[in-house]
């Protein structure tokens, strides 16, 4: 078992096992194991403010510059319904778009009430509908803004690193992909050794980290390696 973990990224699913020759899969009774490097990529709809760009969504706030107007720009905060409102532009509907999105819909609606080529640039300033929950034994648990990209590790910085009781071989990252709740287990002693790349980090993530959830995940797999030198993937619920 240690060998077949060392040599295989492993994506836990409903399958039976499977020949040596092929992709190998360990049936566990209730999950089967088979190799993967990675979760996949959340779809837009996993997300309730898209992927990369930045996406907007609700309560974030904004900085609206209309170009040598300064009576027409200012800060707004989006509503909990998404919606914005500007001099002369009126209500907008602002979720799920991006701020390069945004800007052109703005001069659209400047030019609709007369202003003449209006130019527009949309910047976020803090965004709290695009965050990942860091939990468990990190020194500042909470909830921190994805902004561009993130990885685990960097997640992981954000609060402040691992307390001194950490099992940084107990990583468990959460992700909901096209409506299905999945989980990775990573080493951090792995990472740092090249073994694999730093995953990244997507909005809505959870990171556990700590032994529980790893080890009401994966318990067949801590006990047979010492060094995780592939990540681990399950799904949670499956139709």
């Amino acid at each position: 078992m240690k060998s077949f973990v060392s040599r295989c990224g492993l994506l836990l699913s409903g399958l039976a096992i499977g020949g040596c020759s092929g992709p190998q899969m360990i049936d566990t009774g209730r999950v089967g194991i088979v190799p993967a490097y990675s979760l996949p990529e959340p779809t837009t709809a996993d997300l309730t403010a898209g992927r990369r760009p930045h996406l907007l969504g609700a309560f974030d706030r904004l900085s609206v510059e209309v170009f040598g107007l300064p009576e027409l720009s200012r800060q707004v905060q989006i509503d909990a319904s998404g919606h914005i409102a500007l001099p002369l532009a009126g209500i907008l509907e602002v979720a799920g778009k991006s701020p390069e999105e945004l800007a052109p819909l703005i001069e659209a609606r400047l030019r609709g009430t007369y202003v003449r080529d209006p130019h527009v640039t949309v910047n976020v300033l803090e965004t709290v509908s695009q965050v990942v929950t860091v939990d468990g034994e990190v020194h500042s648990p909470g909830l921190y803004p994805v902004v561009g990209r993130m990885t685990l590790m960097r997640a992981i910085a954000r609060a402040q690193g691992t307390t001194e009781y950490a099992r940084t071989n107990h990583i468990v990252l959460f992700r909901t992909v096209s409506g299905r709740q999945m989980a990775a287990l990573y080493d951090l002693r792995a990472i740092r050794l090249g073994a694999y790349e730093d995953p990244e980090i997507y909005p809505n993530d959870v990171i556990e980290v700590g032994e529980s959830a790893a080890r009401r995940l994966f318990p067949q797999i801590l006990q047979a390696s010492t060094l995780l030198l592939t990540p681990l993937v399950t799904i949670l619920n499956r139709n």
